[in-house]
């Protein structure tokens, strides 16, 4: 199954902690037989409330988005990881779909 997640990260982590962030998150899928397919750091920015996260309060944060291809239990252990871990605002997995077909044809892409 295909899915994508889109993550916020803390604003201002040092480079290598984020790094290190994206870095598990792909390492978890790809040591549970999944296939990681892109990233894309859409850098910091402002959140559009602000949020509440580990005690803090955050108006900014780091998204990064990773497109990877899995199966629903390592799903499970990626929101736990997110969870738990201090470095994240929030973790938000989407399913794109079943099949390769059923993303090959985006019909918010233009021609």
């Amino acid at each position: 199954m295909f899915y994508e997640l889109i993550c916020i990260a803390r604003a201002g982590l040092m480079e290598a902690n984020f790094k290190d962030l994206v870095r598990n998150s792909a390492k978890h899928v790809l040591e549970r037989g999944g296939v990681v397919r892109g990233f894309e750091n859409w850098g910091e920015m402002p959140l559009a409330k602000r949020t509440r996260r580990h005690q803090e309060y955050h108006t900014r944060g780091h998204f990064w988005l990773m497109h990877f291809d899995t199966n629903p239990v390592v799903i499970a252990e990626l929101r736990k990881m997110f969870n738990n871990d201090p470095r994240v605002i929030r973790g938000n997995i989407v399913k794109l779909g079943e099949r390769l077909e059923d993303i090959v044809e985006r019909p918010d892409k233009t021609h």
